[in-house]
């Protein structure tokens, strides 16, 4: 992979986060208008596409996946998922900007401290490989034991009441939604790339990247709904960095460097983890919760 793919997938996907920080806003500030589901409810998608906001956000996760597309064609899945990491300081930066709120000096530190793990992360790992395709006794044990996951995690979520452990429940499971949605996605642009809008359409992992980004998106509603930012945002956001690495190296053969260089990735996670949860405890993130998710029992 040379050093132009390598800046162009970084942008992109640096585009992708952004667009999706400010979906991220809109979306939620239009899930707490709409009234609160108990359970899944498809017609919490009818009462959104009501909401302007929230299709204002939708057209941001649009230009949001563009971008993802081109940064996945461009590079390989270990490098351009784990940038979504960003996706949370970003989220409330522009919380802050479209809010009127000042984000708090502790905030930007815990941006920093991100921002930094992400840096000491990625440079330690030093992933290699962009692999175009993946033969399909790959594709059904990654796809069965990731669908299996998700589902487990769902039915988990709605046996406990409105709250932490629901949120974080749907929250992973958005999480590995999204990821195996960026693997099929990945796939399929290459696909685009070399045998144009037929091959492209004649392949199943296209169908198969909009079931899962639909699937990635309702769960994304409900997780939104359930309980708290704290709760869903980190195992949104450290969940689909570390299952898209999973799926970079087993089904892309993407590598990543071993030995002694996983002390730093370790210390970069650590960073990133500590840096999340500090920003998704932070009175900006608190102010994108309805006022009485805060008094919510887990």
């Amino acid at each position: 992979m040379t050093t132009l793919n390598t800046t162009l997938s970084v942008v992109f996907a640096l585009c992708a986060a952004f667009g999706n920080a400010v979906a991220t806003v809109l979306q939620r500030k239009a899930a707490l208008t709409v009234p609160r589901s108990q359970g899944f409810r498809a017609g919490l998608m009818l009462d959104l596409l009501r909401r302007p906001v929230w299709l204002a956000g939708i057209l941001a996760v649009i230009a949001a996946a563009v971008c993802q597309a081109l940064a996945l064609v461009t590079g390989p899945l270990t490098i351009v998922q784990p940038l979504f990491v960003l996706e949370l300081p970003l989220t409330l930066i522009v919380a802050s900007l479209l809010m009127h709120r000042h984000l708090a000096g502790s905030g930007w530190l815990a941006v920093t401290v991100v921002v930094a793990g992400l840096g000491v992360a990625l440079a330690a790992a030093s992933p290699t490989g962009n692999r175009t395709h993946v033969a399909l006794d790959r594709w059904i044990p990654a796809l069965a034991v990731c669908a299996g996951i998700v589902v487990a995690l769902a039915l988990a979520a709605f046996r406990r009441p409105e709250g932490r452990a629901r949120a974080a429940c749907l929250g992973a499971a958005t999480a590995i939604s999204y990821a195996v949605t960026a693997a099929l996605m990945k796939t399929s642009m290459h696909t685009l790339d070399e045998e144009g809008l037929v091959g492209f359409f004649s392949a199943w992992q296209t169908y198969g990247f909009a079931a899962t980004g639909v699937c990635a998106l309702f769960l994304l509603e409900h997780a939104m709904q359930a309980g708290p930012l704290v709760a869903s945002q980190p195992a949104l956001t450290l969940g689909d960095a570390l299952v898209s690495l999973a799926l970079g190296i087993t089904l892309y053969e993407e590598e990543i460097r071993s030995g002694w260089w996983l002390l730093p990735q370790l210390v970069g996670v650590a960073l990133i983890a500590t840096g999340v949860f500090a920003l998704s405890r932070i009175p900006l993130t608190r102010s994108l919760v309805a006022p009485e998710e805060d008094n919510r029992t887990p």
